[in-house]
């Protein structure tokens, strides 16, 4: 049974619940959606997955990266000066750091879409899951197939690890969006809070 389908899956007071999470405000425009393709068969079966590749960034990676967080955080209308790139690319190049990336890259090896993702443990099923923070694919590579790519890696990824789910979360009207994910997840009951630390 997966954290999305169980019903006494975590409260909000679990990892998966990261302040710094953003949600969409645009479901007309979500970067992530991608329903072009049929994710209820492998996508790697699909002819359209011959175009891309999916695998972790490397040093090599930052300028194409760059470019990638920095559409992904406009959309989202978030601040990214350079301190705090360079910041994330720091824990996503750290092997020590919990936080994990993917990049899908088209025949050229350019990337077109990243991943970020990292574990988070389940005390109350005494068990861990992988909760993905952030998923951005380009605009010319969107209709594509390219997320699809991108999602079935983070399925195996969940799998090679033992991780019960791979757990996301998006606004309530991020229509389209949800439209993609009610074909790969299951929607949970759970309310989401995020509590500010005393003084603010």
């Amino acid at each position: 049974m997966t954290a999305a389908t169980d019903p006494s899956a975590d409260l909000p007071t679990d990892p998966s619940t990261d302040p710094s999470a953003d949600l969409p405000t645009d479901p007309s425009t979500d970067p992530s959606a991608d329903p072009s393709t049929d994710p209820s068969a492998d996508p790697s079966a699909d002819p359209s997955a011959a175009r891309w590749t999916v695998e972790a960034p490397t040093g090599a990676d930052f300028a194409a990266w760059r470019e990638l967080f920095r559409g992904y955080c406009a959309f989202y209308r978030v601040p990214i000066p350079d301190e705090k790139a360079r910041l994330v690319w720091s824990w996503l190049t750290d092997p020590a750091h919990e936080l994990e990336g993917l990049l899908v890259r088209d025949t050229d090896g350019t990337p077109v879409g990243l991943a970020h993702y990292r574990p988070f443990v389940r005390p109350l099923h005494g068990a861990v899951a992988g909760f993905l923070d952030d998923l951005y694919v380009a605009p010319a590579a969107r209709g594509t197939g390219a997320v699809d790519l991108l999602l079935a890696r983070l399925r195996g990824i969940a799998a090679e690890r033992g991780w019960t789910a791979i757990r996301w979360i998006t606004s309530e009207d991020n229509y389209r969006a949800r439209g993609k994910y009610d074909q790969v997840a299951t929607r949970t009951g759970f309310v989401t809070y995020d509590m500010p630390p005393a003084g603010r």
